[in-house]
């Protein structure tokens, strides 16, 4: 999980992947960006118009370029780029508080969290966490965030008003991502290295069982009721759907290289970023089968993370350093923003 480059099973092609904090470092030097509103990066033509109600309490999406150390902030309306934000080393993933107030990113080769003001587009201050964070997550109640440490086997839990980190909670080995069920009062954590879901009681801050998941899983999403875990099980080419109650586990092949998974806003669908073909899998909820596909280019440009709202699928392509937006309704595309070199996270306000 944590090499810089993977080389794809008979594809004979390699893909960015999460930096190793050494290689991550020496790029770092390499590379320059530029922070500031109205900046040069021209998006794509939307090919369809936004909705009209826009998509959020700000209408911002923000997606992390983990070779370039920089922040896209991106107009969900518009599509155009606002500004680029100079971040620490190999940016990954990237969260929102619920108030859209503030933007917290997992530096993967600083060993940080990045705090952002939105108001500004200015990084206020950094939290120390520990080796490789990954993904990040906000409660629901926006007070706390979990930062899945994947070199260091633990989740940091960080005090939102303080900025101070409150917890370090032990976790199964090279933990990627974190979701929450609806309530707030579970939070789950897959471990790629581990093959398994730890399940957080978030009141005590303690790991209260093991969930299966596969071989490697990596993203993760909960359904509003708190019945189903879906895993994006990357090796293993398919997505699990886990009963969080019975333990069961229901295989949905999906195509090579399924890295991240969101639940659709009815709750009916989810849908997950496949590597390989460049697709995003529609799985119907009620079924546990694919419904459909949406394509996002072709093979080889990996779709990697995906944040989905009433409004919009938006989808990071690490090898052609794109945003998609998706129609969640019609499945069209609506837009693809060009933003940095390896894009990595995306969060939506």
């Amino acid at each position: 999980m944590f090499s810089a480059l993977r080389t794809r099973a008979g594809s004979g092609r390699r893909r960015p992947r999460t930096l190793r904090p050494a290689l991550a470092a020496a790029i770092g030097i390499l590379l320059t960006s530029c922070t500031s509103a109205g900046s040069a990066e021209t998006p794509a033509a939307a090919r369809m118009p936004a909705p009209s109600d826009g998509p959020g309490s700000s209408g911002r999406v923000y997606v992390t370029n983990q070779q370039d150390n920089t922040l896209s902030v991106i107009d969900a309306h518009t599509y155009k780029v606002l500004a680029t934000v100079k971040t620490g080393t190999a940016p990954e993933g990237v969260a929102v508080t619920p108030d859209g107030g503030n933007v917290y990113i997992a530096e993967n080769g600083s060993a940080q969290v990045a705090v952002l003001d939105t108001r500004n587009n200015k990084i206020t201050t950094t939290v120390s966490v520990e080796k490789s964070p990954t993904g990040v997550s906000v409660t629901p109640d926006g007070s706390s965030i979990y930062v899945a440490n994947g070199g260091s086997n633990t989740v940091s839990v960080i005090d939102t008003g303080t900025n101070q980190v409150t917890a370090r909670i032990p976790v199964g080995t090279s933990p990627v991502n974190v979701a929450f069920s609806h309530d707030g009062s579970t939070a789950y954590v897959a471990n790629s290295g581990s093959g398994t879901l730890s399940v957080i009681d978030t009141r005590t801050r303690r790991v209260t069982g093991n969930l299966p998941a596969g071989r490697s899983p990596v993203g993760v999403a909960v359904t509003p009721d708190g019945k189903s875990a879906y895993v994006a099980d990357e090796v293993a080419a398919r997505v699990l759907a886990v009963d969080t109650r019975t333990r069961k586990t229901t295989e949905v092949p999906v195509g090579e290289g399924p890295f991240d998974v969101a639940i659709g806003p009815d709750a009916r669908s989810v849908y997950s970023a496949v590597l390989g073909p460049g697709k995003v899998s529609v799985i119907d909820t009620g079924s546990n089968r694919v419904s459909s596909a949406i394509s996002v280019g072709p093979p080889g440009t990996d779709p990697f993370n995906l944040e989905v709202t009433s409004h919009g699928i938006y989808v990071t392509e690490q090898a052609a350093g794109t945003l998609t937006v998706i129609d969640p309704k019609s499945h069209k595309v609506l837009a693809t923003v060009t933003v940095g070199n390896s894009p990595y996270g995306v969060a939506v306000s």
